[in-house]
């Protein structure tokens, strides 16, 4: 098993994983959103980088009794994002980090033959559910780490790493061979390599939400764009940008909330804090709103490095900060966010929302490697994330796993598709009772 523990110091600063950490101040209750929870004091981080193994012959995730879980559809290559078109055809957007500059070559090598790291597919593929099988189609290729995939207006929209760009599609079709068109540069790159873009419509269609995150972990050195760590919205034509919101590390997934028609996000904290703090949350997303990253986290919780770097800013931050509404426990990496709209799943799922925590190797104990469910009522968290489809951690103890889930989506039939990256698998969870 593979722990930074056993890098030289020097090596360590690159990737923003810092092994001894000072203890960061609280000051007064933020101001601004929910109430601010109590974290425990920052402490010592590691680092253990999950290995990947087969499932046994026959096994697979679990799920809650009442429903049971299948293979969609096997064989890709990191499959990351899902997007299903209104004809039910999947689409699967395939990617990888490519480069990460600044990681020690120890960790660089480890990604590689785990999977993570190299050549990345750069494709979408597209699935069809026929009565005999899923068939399968490459709709693109020659892309630049695509994520997000958004079917609207006679096009369809591509969230690369440093580009959003489109092409004319009609659903139905298998392939596109129109070159793509450029709808806006992205900023890209950072030794944090946060290289997912996010794109969602607002509902009445008339402009577009990218999601973008931070180059770095805390913005040590100060150079950190200020459009990253934040939401844009553009037109669909990519005129007329402005900020939707601010101050969120890595914001992945976006989805409206089917009651208040609020729009909500995932959104993976800083590292280098220790174990246990910051928690990755979940939260609403307020027009113009300031979530805190890099000064604070979860409202009013000081960063120490920007603490030293920015003092009258955190003292700012603290007082201006918007707290999230949940909690998703630290490091467990929420991407797919996902609000039930079907009728299939038994009542008490329906208008909640599923999250796909792909886990991270920032914890002595693993967290994440799961998607969760939270209950929702009158447009809010009625309760804490419960597991859903668990069962990818094989050994906590030796960092084995067998897959981490990333993407989600909603099947015209009310089942859930699951994308899981490192097992190159989508997983499709049925109700077996309503």
């Amino acid at each position: 098993m593979f722990s930074l523990r056993t890098l030289p110091g020097s090596l360590l600063a690159p990737a923003a994983i810092i092994l001894t950490c000072l203890v960061a101040a609280c000051a007064t209750d933020a101001r601004v959103g929910p109430a601010v929870p109590e974290l425990p004091p920052p402490g010592p981080s590691v680092f253990r980088l999950p290995q990947l193994i087969p499932w046994s012959e026959g096994a697979g995730p679990r799920v809650p009794a009442g429903f049971r879980v299948e293979r969609f559809a096997s064989d890709f290559d990191n499959p990351r994002w899902l997007h299903v078109l209104p004809n039910g055809d999947v689409l699967v957007a395939q990617a990888r980090t490519e480069s990460m500059s600044g990681m020690p070559p120890e960790v660089i090598s480890l990604l590689t033959r785990q999977g993570v790291f190299g050549p990345s597919a750069n494709s979408i593929v597209l699935l069809r559910q026929t009565s005999r099988e899923v068939e399968r189609h490459v709709l693109l290729e020659n892309l630049h780490q695509p994520f997000g995939m958004l079917a609207h207006g006679g096009y369809l929209y591509v969230a690369n790493t440093d580009r959003l760009v489109r092409f004319p599609f009609r659903v139905g079709e298998t392939r596109i061979s129109a070159p793509a068109e450029r709808v806006i540069d992205l900023p890209a790159g950072g030794y944090n390599n946060h290289w997912t873009r996010n794109v969602v419509a607002t509902p009445d269609g008339s402009r577009l939400l990218v999601a973008v995150g931070a180059g770095t972990n805390v913005n040590e050195e100060g150079v950190e764009p200020p459009d990253r760590a934040a939401i844009w919205e553009i037109r669909p034509d990519g005129s007329d940008k402005r900020l939707l919101a601010t101050g969120l590390r890595n914001p992945v997934g976006l989805a409206y909330e089917p009651v208040t028609g609020e729009l909500w996000a995932t959104v993976n904290e800083r590292d280098g804090l220790g174990e246990d703090v910051p928690p990755d949350y979940l939260t609403r997303v307020v027009d113009g709103a300031f979530y805190g990253w890099p000064f604070v986290y979860f409202g009013n919780y000081v960063d120490p490095v920007q603490q030293k770097l920015n003092p009258a800013a955190v003292l700012r931050a603290q007082q201006t900060a918007r707290v999230p509404d949940l909690a998703l426990g630290a490091h467990s990496v929420p991407l797919g966010l996902h609000f039930y709209r079907g009728n299939a799943f038994p009542e008490r799922y329906r208008r909640g929302a599923f999250v796909a925590r792909r886990g991270g190797g920032s914890r002595t104990v693993f967290n994440g490697f799961d998607v969760v469910f939270v209950p929702f009522e009158e447009g809010l968290p009625a309760a804490p994330a419960e597991p859903f489809l668990t069962g990818f951690i094989a050994d906590s103890d030796r960092a084995q796993v067998y897959g981490r889930p990333v993407g989600l989506a909603e099947l015209p039939d009310g089942s859930l598709l699951v994308a899981d990256d490192a097992g190159n698998t989508v997983w499709r969870v049925v109700s077996e009772n309503r």
